[in-house]
């Protein structure tokens, strides 16, 4: 039996690589009249990024609601304090338009928690953890993904920080953004066909496969 190849990338060959860093725009949204200015703008885009980030849990049983939702374009962020403001209708049928392509992570997992607090009928979204399968790619993390790409590391220092506090610091709107942003850039990337498998430097030979859990420590507590 031929040996299965694809690129993939170590742990040890990730930490190696330089961080990238967040330079568009990022816009805090936390009240029913910036939704409603957010909306618009992002209603003029043809394909957004998509996130959520949750106040991590370090107790046994003890979950916490989505306090985070991001959607960015090529140049902006919008960051929807969900914790503060909800869900405003105007970013809801963002999420519903199947017109926008939407982009993202272990989606799945995002719409669960998601439709735990709001009605909601997610429409026009592509994941990436399989839409990467079909360019030879074997990692589904986002930082995995990203590094295999450009050649760059996605921090995540911040990923277990409160996403519930009063006032987001520099850094975690930062993370946040980047993590919207960075899955409109794989997308666009792949189906430009920038990238070929079989010449990346991380094109190897598969040992095990490599799935949800092999990259549990990216995705335990966020879709990285």
């Amino acid at each position: 039996m031929e040996a299965k190849r694809a690129a993939t990338i170590t742990k040890q060959e990730l930490s190696a690589l330089p961080m990238v860093t967040y330079a568009g725009s990022i816009f805090l949204i936390d009240s029913e009249e910036k939704a409603l200015e957010a909306a618009e703008t992002l209603r003029r885009e043809k394909i957004l990024g998509f996130d959520t980030e949750t106040k991590p849990s370090f107790k046994r049983g003890q979950t916490n609601n989505v306090a985070l939702l991001q959607l960015s374009t090529h140049s902006s962020t919008f960051l929807i304090r969900l914790n503060h403001i909800g869900l405003p209708d105007p970013i809801k049928s963002v999420l519903e338009d199947e017109g926008i392509l939407k982009i993202g992570v272990s989606i799945h997992d995002d719409f669960h928690n998601l439709n735990k607090l709001y009605d909601l009928s997610p429409a026009g979204f592509i994941d990436l953890q399989s839409f990467v399968k079909d360019f030879g790619i074997a990692d589904n993390s986002l930082a995995r993904i990203y590094a295999i790409l450009f050649g760059m590391r996605i921090s995540k220092g911040q990923r277990l920080t409160n996403w519930e506090a009063d006032e987001l610091t520099i850094h975690q709107q930062a993370y946040a953004a980047l993590d919207a942003l960075a899955c409109v850039e794989i997308y666009e990337h792949l189906i430009e066909g920038k990238f070929n498998a079989v010449n990346s430097e991380y094109y190897r030979i598969i040992e095990s496969p490599v799935t949800k859990s092999n990259n549990a420590e990216e995705r335990s507590n966020e879709k990285n």
